[in-house]
């Protein structure tokens, strides 16, 4: 699910060559864009502050990405969300969410990308019938419960346990209905947003895998990526 393939260590690695304050930066600005600079009555912005702070992202960085988002800052350059789609090693189905000010580089970077993967990018809607649109709410809670009875009284529609936190997954329009209701029942969410779940797992021996995984990760290194979602 999700996080499956991503390697170890990877938030740290990523933090030490600066990638991961750039692609903060651009959600909390796409986020402040879309819901307002004001992150109590922007949820996708306050969770993206929250993400950013977790990994000790400079206050400047993420004042300057709010009032990029709410327009109050200049810079001649705007942020859009391009997604692609395609195939990647062994006939995986592979969605990239992209944000980028430049979709003119970041088109021939990801089609390289699958290229020289023994991949093949596709058009629009190639594999997207390979996935489900869902929200995905992922949270703590303190104490003792279950799980399974959380996420119905919640609303949600299935719940996976995951390194200590739980992953949510709600129809698309139930996203924000299920993340209140859990804030209600205690939870602290620390993700929630639309994404792709995998209709069907690609079967794959270990070999396959590694080389699946490579090219993932190769994808998610990417200074334009956002998120990747894959059938494995």
């Amino acid at each position: 699910m999700g996080k499956s393939w991503k390697n170890a260590g990877k938030v740290e690695k990523a933090q030490q060559k600066g990638q991961i304050f750039t692609k903060l930066a651009r959600e909390i600005a796409v986020a402040a864009k879309a819901g307002g600079p004001d992150p109590a009555a922007n949820a996708r912005l306050r969770l993206a502050i929250d993400a950013a702070k977790k990994v000790s992202c400079p206050n400047d960085t993420i004042e300057r990405a709010i009032k990029k988002g709410a327009g109050l800052l200049d810079d001649g350059k705007i942020i859009e969300e391009i997604t692609y789609e395609g195939y990647g090693p062994h006939g995986v189905g592979v969605i990239v969410e992209c944000q980028t000010d430049n979709k003119h580089r970041t088109a021939p970077d990801m089609r390289h990308a699958f290229k020289s993967h023994e991949g093949n990018m596709g058009e629009v809607g190639s594999v997207a019938w390979m996935f489900d649109r869902v929200g995905l709410i992922e949270g703590t809670k303190e104490g003792t419960f279950d799980p399974d009875e959380e996420a119905i009284e919640a609303g949600a529609n299935e719940v996976y346990a995951d390194e200590g936190t739980y992953e949510f997954y709600t129809n698309a329009e139930d996203l924000d209905a299920v993340r209140d209701a859990l804030t209600k029942r205690g939870w602290k969410i620390t993700k929630g947003e639309l994404s792709y779940k995998a209709k069907n797992i690609t079967e794959l021996n270990d070999e396959q895998r590694k080389e699946v995984e490579e090219f993932l990760n190769y994808l998610d290194d990417m200074d334009d990526t956002h998120r990747v979602h894959a059938t494995i």
